[in-house]
């Protein structure tokens, strides 16, 4: 299984609040129009393709950077769950 950070910047607020909804089924968001997605390459290609019924590809842009497996990660500032809770899946969705 592989980790992908999924980013969008969408002009019209329709289709953002969208997309939005549709990835929170999906990723995890880690800031507002950042997710993080676990998955095969195959499930990643499924996920992009249903997004991009959810965008104007002549407006707006959708991207998935592959996180590498082995490496440095790190969090600065703000967690994103309180303190002691631990996150250990996506939803079940997928």
């Amino acid at each position: 299984m592989s980790e992908f950070i999924v980013c969008y910047d969408i002009s019209d607020p329709k289709r953002l609040g969208r997309l939005h909804r549709f990835l929170k089924k999906c990723a995890v968001p880690l800031q507002y129009s950042v997710f993080l997605f676990s998955g095969d390459d195959r499930q990643l290609d499924r996920l992009l393709e249903k997004a991009t019924g959810y965008i104007d590809p002549k407006a707006d842009d959708l991207r998935a950077y592959p996180l590498p497996t082995r490496g440095f990660k790190a969090r600065l500032g703000k967690p994103a769950l309180p303190e002691g809770i631990q996150w250990s899946g996506l939803p079940t969705a997928w």
